[in-house]
């Protein structure tokens, strides 16, 4: 049998086709030539939906008390409803991953605070209903207190729904997924708040968007700085990022968010450019949770990414504390 896999020395000097570190050049192949690990399961559109819908969620109820708390109504209305539409389809997508609506029931039978899925069904399960009696006062005007309540509640949790589930990746054997635990939860909080952002210049007028403006700046820069650092960290798993279908999502992602803070910065009295550059972020966000879900994949395909980052710590001298 051929093996499907390039052995370590086939790739640049350093023996990865990426550059990140330097590693021998060894020929090996797996046992049987088969994948070490097995490649996920999920489907990229319902999962990774899922991690994007998700971060629009819980950034866009905290761009919500923002806009409440700052007398800005409109600002506040859109990114309830944002809220709302995003946790929804996030549920929606994961169940249809499930295959059954009762298995995420199942789900709430017992509370693991050392799993991030138990934490996040849970977490799911305490912000949705905060998100919609949130919107629900809005849209009606009913008891408005206990709609102010809930949405400063769901803000609360927002920052929580946007990062547990890069707590739920890293927390895999996959390797592009566990090897960046440190910095993906900041990368998917920098690019929840860059597309909530991005909805909110789409949805509200020139006079209420300043804290989206702001909020667009601040995710983006957060949102590229930890992807590089991820990547720099990462050694030669990061090619995983960098090759294929996930090198061309993570750089689609990139350039549109650049241009997408840069339309910002000058979208100020343009209402056609705040739009566009709101569409840009979303769409920036999107990609980066697509890239991520490939490059996982990409390295459970790879035994490369799983034997040579073993051999580099097997070979490492003894670390002495103190």
């Amino acid at each position: 049998m051929n093996t499907p896999y390039p052995a370590a020395g086939n790739g640049r000097a350093d023996g990865r086709a990426g550059g990140h570190g330097v590693v021998a050049e060894k020929e090996f192949a797996s046992y049987y030539d088969r994948p070490i690990l097995k490649p996920p399961t999920w489907k990229a559109s319902n999962i990774a939906g899922y991690l994007y819908l998700g971060g629009l969620a819980g950034a866009s109820s905290v761009l919500a008390a923002g806009g409440e708390l700052t007398g800005r109504p409109r600002l506040a209305r859109a990114s309830r409803v944002a809220a709302v539409a995003g946790v929804s389809l996030s549920l929606a997508a994961l169940i249809e991953d499930l295959g059954r609506p009762e298995r995420f029931v199942n789900m709430l039978r017992t509370f693991k605070p050392t799993s991030p899925m138990s934490v996040g069904t849970w977490l799911l399960s305490a912000y949705t209903p905060l998100a919609v009696a949130g919107l629900a006062s809005d849209l009606t005007g009913r008891c408005p207190a206990l709609g102010r309540a809930a949405g400063y509640g769901a803000a609360l949790l927002g920052p929580a729904v946007t990062t547990y589930t890069a707590a739920l990746l890293s927390d895999t054997a996959v390797p592009a997924w566990h090897e960046g635990h440190r910095e993906l939860p900041f990368l998917f909080a920098g690019s929840a708040a860059a597309t909530a952002a991005g909805f909110a210049l789409i949805a509200t007028p020139l006079a209420e968007n300043g804290p989206a403006r702001r909020a667009a700046l601040a995710g983006t820069a957060v949102e590229l700085v930890a992807g590089r650092l991820m990547r720099r960290r990462m050694g030669m798993i990061a090619d995983a990022y960098e090759l294929g279908s996930a090198g061309a999502l993570m750089r689609a992602a990139e350039t549109l968010a650049v241009a997408g803070a840069a339309g910002t910065l000058l979208s100020r009295r343009r209402r056609a450019l705040a739009v566009a550059s709101g569409a840009a972020l979303m769409a920036a966000s999107a990609f980066v949770r697509f890239g991520v879900f490939a490059a996982g994949v990409a390295s459970t395909e790879d035994p490369r990414y799983t034997v040579v980052p073993q051999r580099a710590r097997a070979s490492a001298p003894p670390h002495h504390p103190g």
